[in-house]
This record gives structure tokens, sequence and C-alpha cells, in this order.
């Protein structure tokens, strides 16, 4: 049975680290809404919202208010277009878990699920995901 996080607040966790993510997106916009099943479970999206899909081959949405303030296009395109995205450099809080989990992307959002040896990411209160051994070690950085 897997450990079911509720709104985990990882600033007063002293098994989290300070993590910067650093990877180029592939980035399409939605014309409706729908939903896509990532690694970690199904990620529902509205029309606008970035699909993204990872250096990893991992794919995901992200809200386009979120997706603008997070990446940027990298030249020749501009900001809206499909194409290829680098994310901002960010600092977040992350965590390997050493059981299977899962825990809701928001407040009553979609519901993500981890391996043991996965970790959860959280980006700002309230706002977590999850995150694969493999991938994390690929596009995360420990920060001091």
């Amino acid at each position: 049975m897997a450990l079911k996080l509720e709104n985990p607040e990882l600033t007063t966790d002293d098994g989290a680290c300070w993590v910067v993510k650093d990877e180029a997106v592939s980035v399409e916009f939605a014309d409706a809404p729908g939903a896509l099943d990532s690694a970690v479970g199904r990620n529902r999206y509205a029309a606008g919202d970035a699909l993204l899909t990872g250096s990893t081959g991992d794919r995901w949405c992200v809200s386009r208010d979120r997706f603008d303030a997070k990446y940027q296009p990298e030249a020749p395109l501009s900001p809206g277009e499909p194409g290829r995205y680098r994310n901002r450099p960010v600092l977040v809080l992350a965590k390997r878990m050493n059981v299977a989990f899962s825990v809701e992307r928001s407040a009553g959002g979609d519901l993500l699920e981890g391996k043991a040896g996965d970790w959860l990411v959280q980006y700002a209160p309230g706002d977590h995901g999850i995150v694969a051994a493999a991938r994390f070690d690929r596009v995360y950085r420990a920060q001091g």
C-alpha cells in the first residue's frame, strides 16, 4: 500500500534538499481541454495549456500562466509558438522517497503516484510533482 501524502510541506522537512532543473523541452499548446498520461499519473489540461515532452521522453502539462513564468523559448522561437523551450532556473525543494507514495498536484488536482526511490518535488506551497528517479538524476542538480 502506498503512502498518501496530504499537502506535504518540504520547507520543514530535514530530508528535503534544494535543487534546480536544467532541461530543454518540446512544447505544443492544447487546442481543447483533455488529459495525457504521464509517467506518474493522469494530467488534465485546459485549452491553451502547454503540453511538454522532456529530454527523457516523459510527457506532462503545465497551465499556460505557469508555463509562461517557468519556461522561455529558445531562439528564434517567439513566446507562445510551439517548439523548443528551456526552463528558467528556479530553486525548488525535493525529497527522495523510500516507499511508494502518492500526492495531488494541487488541492483537489490530479493524483500522482511514485515508486520507492522517486522524488517528491515542491514547486511552491500546495504545488507538488513526482519525478522518477532516473529522470531526476538526469535533469536536476543539488544546490548549496
